[in-house]
């Protein structure tokens, strides 16, 4: 049997729930990186950032390539890096509406 698109929609979602993977994505966005140099900028230990890389890897949102001793991480396609882009404006909306909410709540007396 199929799974409901909405629940492989949610999966999808689930599966970005990490901060580490997150950034891990916006890294990525730059080019390929290699593990030591994911690693320098998240600054995890490296088992957490194995395991958050193995989980990427699994779901086919990146893919790792060995040069020599060295695993060299990639965004599997472009749509990753317009899928930030889109919560990055998101977001952005959503604090824009929260500072005005705020200025009205300021200007308000007690």
């Amino acid at each position: 049997m199929s799974v409901p698109l909405y629940q492989a929609k949610a999966e999808f979602f689930r599966m970005l729930g990490h901060p580490v993977r997150i950034r891990v994505l916006e890294l990525l966005q730059d080019g390929p990186k290699a593990v030591w140099e994911l690693l320098a900028e998240i600054r995890v230990e490296p088992s957490s950032l194995s395991a958050q890389l193995a989980v990427l890897r699994r779901s086919g949102i990146v893919t790792a390539t060995r040069e020599g001793s060295t695993v060299v991480y990639a965004l599997a396609g472009a749509d990753v890096a317009e899928l930030l882009a889109a919560a990055r404006r998101i977001l952005t909306e959503l604090l824009v509406g929260q500072n005005e909410l705020l200025a009205q709540l300021r200007e308000q007396p007690a």
